[in-house]
């Protein structure tokens, strides 16, 4: 560990959490408090239990996340909070140790934290931020959204992390007054926007009804439109791929048959 934190102890057990980053930033508060760093955070839903493991759980506790939620942003800066939180949403299985460190270690010597790149956990959650945001930007147009009701619009995604309250904010942005819902199907989640204002929210029983005629015709007319654009004799499957990876094809109605 860094000579700054040598007034915290590491310890072996391997903190458990629900998920969410409140309740990381209730580790935080703990660890912060106790001076005690865990060799491991995980959440539970991901966590596999084995005989070597020592593991706490650790409830989610509003009060302690807020104060440091607000204690990141007035002691250490936006910007670092900013990279927190992308960096929680990106997936990586080390994740939540790293943030728990840079932000203790930012706790210790304020701002200065975002430019100290050669510590291997400041580098690791700003490489997570970016790795974020770069398969945000790159869905920002590749996202597709079909009628499937009056003034209501779907878009189903498959993302490698999760990126849709950052995909749900730029949509609100392009499309003020439409009633839209972006489904990420791998976590099983939906954005829900009306509007007026949004909602994060489990899909797991989410029904989608079939789209309209018109609808359908309108994809049969973009596939069509698509396919007469191709000009068959350069066609260059591994291109197309570095510009519109093959693992986001599934939601993209030009490319279905």
């Amino acid at each position: 560990m860094i000579m700054n934190m040598k007034n915290f102890n590491n310890t072996n057990t391997t903190y458990l959490y629900d998920g969410t980053f409140e309740g990381l930033l209730t580790i935080v508060f703990d660890c912060y408090i106790n001076k005690q760093i865990p060799i491991n955070v995980m959440s539970k839903n991901s966590y596999i239990p084995n005989l070597l493991d020592i593991t706490e759980y650790i409830s989610t506790d509003y009060q302690k996340s807020e104060r440091i939620f607000n204690g990141i942003s007035k002691n250490i800066s936006y910007n670092t909070l900013y990279n927190a939180y992308y960096a929680f949403l990106a997936e990586d299985s080390a994740k939540e140790i790293n943030i728990l460190k840079y932000i203790l270690y930012g706790f210790l010597i304020g701002p200065s934290i975002d430019t100290m790149l050669s510590i291997d956990f400041v580098f690791k959650v700003q490489s997570l931020r970016k790795k974020m945001l770069a398969e945000s930007h790159k869905l920002k147009g590749l996202l597709r959204f079909s009628r499937i009701g009056d003034n209501l619009f779907y878009s189903s995604i498959h993302p490698t992390n999760n990126v849709i309250e950052n995909l749900g904010h730029h949509f609100i942005r392009r499309l003020p007054t439409q009633n839209f819902i972006i489904h990420d199907k791998i976590r099983n989640i939906a954005f829900v926007y009306n509007t007026h204002e949004y909602q994060i929210l489990d899909a797991t029983s989410l029904k989608i009804p079939d789209v309209s005629k018109e609808e359908k015709l309108f994809q049969d007319l973009w596939k069509a439109f698509f396919k007469t654009i191709a000009i068959k004799e350069r066609t260059n499957p591994r291109l197309q791929m570095q510009f519109m990876p093959k693992k986001y094809w599934q939601d993209l109605k030009e490319m279905q048959n």
